[in-house]
């Protein structure tokens, strides 16, 4: 990942400014622990087990993200679901985030994610609850189109606030967004769990 976050950044230095379509500087997105940290950088262990600091800037957004029940999906919420496409078309849920009012519209599309080969992202309005033999079936529609969703009674449901720094301690479970700033792999943006809550994502 170490290699990948290098070349990705040496990349972003590369590209033509004439190429506007293409973002110059993409963000690159990592779910880890934790390892260590100081007043201007981030140790974190990706997933895959790499261990990559990032330069911590003063300005640097923190969110919480904290567990929600599957009765808190109500017709109305705005979510976001990393999911699986199944054969009859629908989307089995992996995890769902409930976004926070001031959030909403935030990524509104179905498009293709990276929790796991072949998954899916999902930001839309639910349309209808339905209650299923095991879970819950949710339609949902985005500006685009519609989706069925199928999120499992244990499927993780999380939703997340304006978090301070105090979350950033080792072993918290993170995922953050970094750019290349001077060169150099930087944290733009942090979600947290607090007290030992793993992200689900």
């Amino acid at each position: 990942m170490f290699k990948q976050l290098t070349i990705s950044l040496a990349l972003a230095a590369a590209l033509p400014l004439a190429l506007a379509q293409t973002p110059a500087n993409p963000t690159l997105r990592l779910r880890a622990t934790i390892e260590k940290v100081d007043a201007t950088s981030l140790t974190v262990k990706e997933r895959s087990g790499e261990v990559i600091t990032l330069v911590r800037p003063a300005a640097m957004d923190v969110s919480e993200v904290y567990p929600l029940a599957l009765a808190d999906i109500r017709p109305g919420s705005y979510i976001g679901t990393a999911a699986m496409p199944q054969a009859d078309g629908s989307q089995l849920a992996l995890e769902v985030v409930v976004f926070p009012e001031a959030a909403r519209g935030t990524g509104e599309g179905h498009r293709p994610w990276d929790l796991r080969p072949e998954s899916t992202m999902t930001n839309a309005t639910v349309a209808d609850v339905v209650a299923a033999p095991t879970g819950r079936t949710l339609q949902v529609k985005y500006k685009d189109g519609q989706k069925t969703i199928v999120v499992p009674p244990d499927a993780p449901i999380v939703t997340f606030k304006p978090g301070d720094r105090g979350l950033l301690v080792p072993g918290a479970s993170v995922s953050l967004t970094a750019q290349a700033v001077d060169g150099k792999p930087t944290v733009t943006r942090v979600n947290a769990g607090r007290n030992g809550f793993v992200l689900p994502y």
